[in-house]
């Protein structure tokens, strides 16, 4: 009141459980984990706008409070909803806009596709990222545009190798459209690969992406049908990598940092049945190529993984949704003893607001 400033408060209450891994060779039944994992969340979202005569200025900041099943002391679980344990409070958004600047927290720009499914139990592969970024967007008219961002590198590292720390950010770029049929996107991004070893000499990693989202309205205004490339040379989680192959090979003793790389493919689409039923399927296949395999006993094998995720969701009421997911994910690697398959299934309810 009294200002030039439109501030919105919006929320979301989300309820869901998740039963782990049981497929034959899976975790089910494993007396130092859960097999069930249930999840109490509450999201808090505030949207402020000002008009200025340099253009609309904008803050978003998206927060959230979770409650988890408690893990067994020293056990860690796969997947996000099973390695969970205890309270944890995350800042999922906060973001500056101004005319095509955009600064703070917020989903990378190399990102286009990432689901359909409404909960997703298994980890497909695809880039995900929630980051720390300076951005700029230049809009060409006609609902084509271009980014060019500095992203932080830390949200990129993958597991399993020692980083020095960051000393320049990821740099990404995206040439993007957005029209009445859909959207699609060409992207690429540089990724510094230093190693915390000092004998080892740094490396380039770097990653290319396509992706298009085509809208189906002869099935119903919001159905929708997806498809999606990345591939990742040293910077593997700029294609999903759900597997945790390392960037780079950490072999002790060796002077190289010879970065390893993968290739995912995706898609997926969504079906909105009728006006208060949703349909959801997606998928990935990812390719692991490592550049040399540690004779010890960490050993990075090369492989593949695949996994395919679907589910069923009803909104009786506005922003009120409940529905059931389930997936299956199947990994396949050289001199791999874990599970090989993965099966979940969970349900969610959801009231946004």
């Amino acid at each position: 009141p009294g200002t030039e400033t439109c501030l919105r408060v919006g929320g979301r209450v989300r309820v869901e459980a998740v039963a782990n891994n049981f497929a034959d060779d899976g975790v089910w039944g494993n007396r130092e984990r859960n097999d069930i994992n249930f999840r109490a969340r509450g999201y808090v979202y505030l949207d402020s706008r000002t008009n200025t005569e340099f253009g609309l200025l904008r803050t978003y900041t998206s927060m959230y409070m979770t409650q988890d099943s408690d893990n067994l002391e020293g056990s860690r679980a796969d997947g996000d909803l099973a390695a969970a344990g205890g309270e944890s409070f995350f800042l999922e958004a906060a973001y500056i806009q101004w005319g095509g600047l955009t600064v703070g927290r917020t989903t990378s720009f190399f990102q286009i596709f990432t689901g359909q499914a409404f909960m997703g139990v298994v980890t497909r592969d695809w880039s995900d990222v929630t980051t720390n970024l300076f951005a700029y967007t230049a809009a060409f008219g006609n609902g084509f545009s271009a980014t060019v961002a500095l992203e932080d590198a830390t949200f990129r590292q993958t597991p399993r190798v020692a980083y020095a720390g960051q000393n320049w950010p990821d740099i990404v770029a995206n040439i993007r459209v957005d029209q009445g049929w859909g959207s699609a996107q060409v992207m690429g991004a540089l990724h510094n690969v230093r190693p915390a070893n000092a004998s080892k000499a740094g490396n380039l990693g770097w990653a290319i992406g396509g992706g298009v989202i085509i809208n189906l309205p002869m099935l119903s205004p919001d159905s929708n049908i997806a498809f999606q490339a990345q591939y990742a040379d040293g910077a593997l989680s700029y294609m999903g990598n759900a597997a945790g192959i390392p960037d780079y090979n950490n072999i002790d003793g060796s002077g190289t940092s010879d970065t390893n790389t993968g290739l995912s493919l995706s898609g997926g689409i969504y079906h909105q049945a009728t006006s208060t039923i949703g349909l959801a399927l997606d998928g990935s296949w990812a390719d692991y190529d490592v550049s040399q395999s540690d004779p010890g006993e960490e050993q990075i094998p090369n492989g593949s993984r695949w996994a395919i995720d679907g589910s069923v969701q009803w909104e009786p009421v506005s922003g009120f949704a409940m529905g059931v997911d389930m997936g299956y994910a199947n990994r396949d690697f050289d001199n791999f003893d874990g599970p090989e398959d993965e099966i979940k299934a969970g349900i969610r309810f959801q009231r946004t607001f």
